[in-house]
């Protein structure tokens, strides 16, 4: 179980990371194809490594990662198959965001319950501290979701984008 959650957070942290280049090019207008293959793909596999541990009935986290595969088959299809075309480059931009958005609200729930400081001011994450913590990391990517959906240009994918690295 160590192993699995060595694994499980490395990947999430390379996901993260590399949501926030991602999600900085959207904001700039900036494909970054090459961090694009990094978030999308490590944040698949956050989410699949999370279903590795052991689950008992519907979970918070076990929704968390289904609803974050579905918002991440939407964005992998509106950018490899749709290519970002119309409708398709915002219907990428809200479902890749919002996919980083679970990851940072899930590294916020670990935080509050590895960090003693924090468990200490929420022990139940059901106290203010968390709460408002969770509004301000919510109100901050839906904001940076809605200037990126304006400002991430809609023209079409070069063919040296378009598809996923075999694997």
């Amino acid at each position: 179980m160590k192993a699995l959650t060595l694994i499980h957070v490395a990947i999430s942290l390379a996901g993260i990371l590399s949501g926030f280049v991602v999600l900085y090019g959207m904001l700039t207008a900036q494909r970054l194809p090459g961090w694009t293959k990094v978030f999308l793909i490590g944040t698949v596999l956050t989410s699949v490594t999370g279903f590795f541990f052991p689950i008992h009935g519907i979970t918070p986290a076990l929704i968390t990662g289904i609803v974050s595969l579905v918002a991440l088959a939407i964005a992998i299809y509106a950018r490899y198959v749709r290519q970002l075309t119309g409708a398709w480059r915002k219907g990428y931009v809200i479902s890749a965001v919002f996919a980083f958005y679970l990851n940072i609200f899930v590294l916020v729930v670990q935080l509050f319950q590895k960090i003693p400081a924090l468990k200490e001011i929420s022990p139940t994450q059901n106290d203010p501290p968390f709460k408002i913590t969770q509004l301000v990391v919510l109100l901050a990517f839906f904001t940076l979701g809605v200037i990126a959906a304006l400002k991430f240009h809609d023209r079409p994918v070069a063919s040296n984008e378009r598809t996923l690295p075999a694997k």
